[in-house]
């Protein structure tokens, strides 16, 4: 599995917006074949910034089948002008993982 991390800057004053198309946006990057799961986070120490963090089974299934899909485009008419500037994209593969093993902490 890759996950693919960016770094969203929205220009200030237009969260509420963007939060509500990233939502509309997220039936196209979930069907793309590959695709396993996102979420998007927001920036406590700055409130006009986001973390998305996509899991992917391949990186060609990011790269190559949702970029050039027609699902990528209207991923990109709902959200790509919000940003100021362009995320930086980067992908990830898992060296160590551990999980609390005590739910209740």
């Amino acid at each position: 599995m890759i996950l693919e991390v960016a770094i969203l800057d929205v220009k200030p004053g237009h969260e509420t917006a963007f939060e509500h198309d990233f939502i509309l946006a997220s039936t196209y990057i979930s069907s793309v074949a590959g695709y396993g799961s996102h979420e998007l986070r927001r920036c406590l120490e700055k409130p006009n910034r986001y973390i998305l963090l996509a899991r992917w089974e391949t990186l060609a299934a990011h790269t190559e089948g949702f970029r050039k899909s027609p699902a990528y485009q209207e991923w990109k008419r709902l959200l790509h002008h919000y940003y100021d500037p362009f995320p930086t994209v980067e992908h990830y593969t898992s060296v160590f993982e551990q999980a609390n093993p005590d739910p209740r902490s």
